[in-house]
């Protein structure tokens, strides 16, 4: 079985849900991590100062209301050097650069860095090939986080992906109990060791979050939380599962790119990561 799913569609489902990842945070956190953002161009823009990990500040959804310019860029820079964020990303789908990007990153001293691969799979297949695998994870539980427990979860969410986690979990555990936001975790021995949420929008499920602390990999935690998600999906109406991962470079392995492709995930297209710095 294969899905189309437009550009448009996967670049606005993933910007949506780190948009509201990120504002959504508590006003403590943002204030501590210098937390800002803002919608420009019909893309969201997102800073996060005081950030060591130099992930968080990312502008995306961009080429989908209205076309990528100069003066757009121009203005999300802008909005950057304002807030004296010390680093961004730019995080355009290949369909919406422009003929004259180059040209922009020059000017506005973008460079090129690592790519992400977009993948996207029907909701239906994912959870046919789910249930065809039928392979119980080792030692591993999945289910709906329990209430109580966000905390934990946002800052086991944090560990997974090698962040701090003061402020950071505070982030991650507001999301929780958001609206149209479903997390799940994954226990071993009676311990919280794996995250995945996912934000349903329409017929539009977007993954989010997946991971599993080092010592709970290879036991099949991450393909099980991509499934019980896809489950849930599936009973909410869901006709596609949207999300992203790091693209593979020669000699190397991303065991969450072939999860997802296992699940019956397929890669759309590798978008490009476009760093932005703060000049002195």
């Amino acid at each position: 079985m294969s899905t189309v799913v437009q550009p448009a569609v996967a670049e606005q489902s993933e910007a949506e849900a780190l948009y509201q990842f990120e504002t959504g945070a508590p006003e403590t956190v943002r204030t501590a991590l210098g937390m800002r953002g803002t919608r420009i161009g019909g893309g969201v823009v997102l800073s996060m100062r005081n950030d060591p990990t130099r992930y968080w500040s990312k502008a995306l959804g961009f080429g989908v209301t209205a076309p990528v310019t100069a003066e757009l860029i121009r203005e999300v820079c802008d909005f950057y050097r304002a807030e004296q964020t010390p680093r961004a990303a730019f995080q355009i789908a290949p369909a919406f650069l422009p003929e004259e990007w180059p040209e922009i990153c020059e000017r506005e001293g973008i460079v090129a860095e690592s790519s992400l691969v977009k993948l996207v799979c029907p909701t239906d297949e994912a959870v046919a090939r789910a249930d065809a695998l039928d392979v119980p994870a080792d030692g591993i539980r999945v289910a709906r986080l329990e209430a109580g427990r966000a905390l934990e979860w946002g800052a086991v969410m944090m560990r997974a992906f090698g962040a701090p986690v003061a402020h950071y979990s505070g982030m991650g555990a507001a999301s929780a109990t958001r609206p149209g936001w479903h997390p799940f975790a994954a226990w071993l021995d009676g311990q919280i060791v794996g995250t995945g949420t996912m934000l349903v929008r329409g017929e539009t499920a977007q993954m989010f979050a997946g991971g599993v602390l080092p010592h709970a990999r290879k036991r099949g935690g991450q393909t099980a939380l991509l499934a019980a998600r896809a489950r849930l999906a599936q009973k909410l109406g869901c006709r596609v599962l949207i999300a992203e991962t790091g693209a593979e470079d020669p000699g190397t392995h991303n065991s969450s790119l072939h999860n997802m492709l296992r699940l019956g995930f397929q890669m759309a297209y590798e978008r490009r990561n476009w760093s932005w710095r703060l000049m002195a």
